[in-house]
């Protein structure tokens, strides 16, 4: 078996292992360590999902998500009512600031706008609205302006890589420029350059992260 084959397999086996992903009509190709996922699942949920799986495994380099969201006819629902039921949700989201973010729907597909002072924020946005009945997607163009000002950024950053088990620091390189954090070096998976980012996002007065780690 060749070592993409081999992958492939890796990956296809692990699909069928996550419980929150139907993989019944997901394909998987690769190449040079780039998956290529295609297909349809029947929730966006299990779309995400789907990528985060494939992400887990080593080697893997890249994915390149190309699955459809199919929904059947019990899981469709009019813009109108997955537009109030996406408020509903974010309004109930206790990490979110007051009416600070909008939503607007079309054909099933939920847009994020507005401003938030904390990356966790945006991400949390998005999750509120990802598993909610009839929708396709989500463009999440919600932006990270902090108001916070900290004069050690770089090391704060550094700490939480050494705090994670998960990733090995001295391969990571910092740079801060104006809220702006680069990372770069080499990891041995996406999942540890994945969680390398999330190191980052979570140091106060970052507004953007570069995530310039190679697999």
């Amino acid at each position: 078996m060749s070592i993409a084959s081999e992958l492939q397999q890796k990956i296809i086996d692990e699909l069928e292992w996550e419980p929150s992903v139907d993989a019944r009509h997901i394909n998987v190709a690769v190449k040079d360590g780039i998956v290529t996922l295609s297909g349809y699942v029947p929730r966006f949920a299990d779309k995400k999902n789907a990528e985060q799986a494939a992400k887990r495994v080593a080697n893997v380099k890249a994915v390149v998500d190309e699955l459809l969201v199919n929904l059947d006819g019990a899981s469709k629902r009019s813009d109108l009512e997955i537009a109030e039921v996406a408020l509903t949700a974010l309004r109930a989201n206790a990490n979110l600031p007051r009416d600070k973010v909008t939503v607007t729907v079309a054909d099933g597909w939920v847009t994020l706008d507005g401003e938030v002072e904390w990356h966790y924020q945006h991400d949390s946005a998005e999750n509120s609205v990802r598993h909610l009945l009839g929708v396709k997607g989500v463009l999440n163009k919600i932006q990270v302006k902090s108001n916070v000002r900290v004069t050690d950024v770089k090391s704060k950053i550094h700490d939480a890589l050494v705090r994670n088990a998960q990733i090995d620091a001295s391969k990571i390189d910092v740079a801060i420029d104006h809220g702006v954090a680069t990372l770069s070096g080499k990891v041995k998976s996406w999942a540890e350059k994945e969680q390398a980012g999330f190191a980052a996002w979570s140091a106060p007065g970052v507004t953007v992260v570069k995530n310039n780690i190679s697999v």
